[in-house]
């Protein structure tokens, strides 16, 4: 089968989170399964010359976008048994950031027609083109919009993922043809208004063959409204061809038995190695160098459903439990400043790394004995099932991909790999982290085997991919 993943990001090209693990991983999973898998992305400035230097120029055409007649460049190289494919056009694509500039909608619409302007160009028509989230949900639109004029298209599939329904792309309702240049039937029948604008998210749900997310949790919070940020009645309308497939992790990359990020190797046997990460991680991050103390770390965007306010209406009581805390992400200004002040505070006990490195979020994964992940919604999250993999035992809110992928050892279960708590409270959220600190003091055999579980757990993308094909495969 010809399966072509559309996305605005993916690793090892370019990341900003979760979304570019899932596309640089589950295409090569994909592929090795047996499907023909291609990916296309804009080719940002981001992106290094080491990866531009293996690319090779395809052709150019020119995409209409507003009232711009844009230049659109191709390019692709072969990596890991899948071809990438480059939207060229600096215009767009050359900035300081992949998102968060005032014409994202122009940026992302010139993208998506792009996409479907180049399937001409591609090694070989798709049977299906997989979405990702609201930067390509103008494809299946685009697709749906000519496949009545072009026949080659007209038997293509698509299948849209949400990997976060809080961002759904929308915009005034008078940007339907000067910006989107789409006719006034879309907008007439329903298929992109909502609340008086227009709602790609929306559009893209009603429009595709198959809307799946991330973890079977999350897609079934989402047909609460505390969950689907005024989407609930759109995935009740869509719940027949809705599914929930857990992410995986690429376990090739996360691994600590050969990751070169860490100044030592390890494995679930021979464990030597994380207690010389984690002497190594306190050393550099100016954190009192101490075998004994917990260390507790949180890599997240440092924002309002990450949970990071229990944290922060907690800390002081967190701190009273002995521990040391390691934090390393970006996000609301807010936040950013609380963690500093607290570093600050707790000297030689609190790190804030107020940044985003991978090379750094591994070296905490591995020098870190628990995790913290307080999430007030999380559609599946990765960052507890890399923590697992380094070692670190998650400490999560039930919730999402979290209740789906960390099984509870709070009362003895022969499967657990970390701790949980139900409701969104600072109180059950600081229970949990005493539970977890008492056992790391009190029965370190017992915490060792949480551990040991945790890091043999089967995270891979298999599992994941198949129940892709089968989707695929169905339609």
């Amino acid at each position: 089968m010809n399966v072509l993943f559309v996305a605005s990001e993916a690793f090892p090209f370019c990341k900003t989170g979760g979304l570019a693990d899932v596309a640089g991983s589950l295409p090569i999973a994909l592929a090795e399964g047996g499907d023909n898998v291609s990916v296309i992305l804009p080719l940002y400035g981001q992106i290094s010359q080491e990866w531009r230097d293996k690319m090779n120029y395809r052709n150019y055409i020119y995409v209409d976008v507003a009232w711009r007649h844009q230049y659109c460049g191709l390019f692709s190289m072969e990596y890991r048994g899948v071809t990438w494919y480059f939207v060229d056009n600096e215009y767009y694509f050359r900035r300081g950031g992949l998102y968060g500039d005032y014409d994202d909608g122009e940026r992302f619409a010139f993208f998506s027609k792009a996409v479907v302007n180049l399937l001409p160009s591609l090694n070989c028509m798709p049977d299906v083109i997989h979405c990702n989230d609201w930067q390509t949900a103008l494809v299946p639109v685009y697709l749906k919009d000519v496949a009545t004029r072009w026949d080659a298209v007209r038997n293509i599939k698509t299948v849209f993922t949400i990997h976060n329904v809080e961002y759904q792309g929308r915009y005034g309702a008078e940007t339907l043809y000067d910006l989107f240049g789409l006719h006034e039937g879309w907008w007439n029948d329903g298929t992109l208004a909502m609340d008086g604008d227009i709602n790609l998210m929306k559009a893209a749900m009603l429009v595709s063959d198959a809307v799946t997310t991330v973890s079977p949790t999350y897609a079934m919070q989402l047909h609460d409204s505390a969950y689907a940020h005024g989407l609930e009645s759109i995935v009740s309308a869509v719940s027949y061809k809705l599914h929930g497939v857990l992410n995986g992790i690429d376990m090739t990359s996360y691994d600590p038995a050969v990751d070169k990020a860490l100044p030592a190797v390890y494995t679930p046997e021979e464990m030597e190695g994380k207690a010389k990460c984690k002497a190594d991680l306190q050393v550099s991050l100016g954190l009192r160098e101490d075998p004994e103390v917990p260390l507790m770390a949180i890599v997240s965007r440092l924002v309002g459903h990450k949970g990071v306010d229990l944290v922060c209406e907690g800390f002081d009581r967190i701190m009273d439990m002995g521990v040391q805390l390691v934090v390393l992400g970006k996000g609301d200004e807010y936040y950013e400043d609380f963690f500093r002040s607290q570093a600050y505070r707790y000297g030689g006990r609190v790190a804030a790394q107020v940044t985003y490195s991978e090379a750094l979020s591994r070296r905490i994964y591995s020098g870190a004995d628990l995790f913290l992940m307080p999430s007030k919604s999380e559609p599946c999250g990765l960052s507890q099932m890399i923590a697992m993999r380094y070692g670190a035992v998650p400490i999560v809110r039930k919730t999402g991909g979290l209740a789906d992928s960390v099984k509870s050892c709070q009362v003895g279960q022969e499967d657990g790999t970390g701790l949980l708590f139900n409701d969104y409270k600072v109180e059950d959220m600081l229970g949990v982290i005493h539970q977890a600190v008492q056992l790391y003091h009190g029965d370190r055999a017992g915490f060792n085997i949480v551990r040991q579980r945790g890091m043999t757990s089967d995270f891979s993308w298999k599992r994941s991919a198949a129940d892709y094909h089968n989707i695929y495969q169905n339609l």
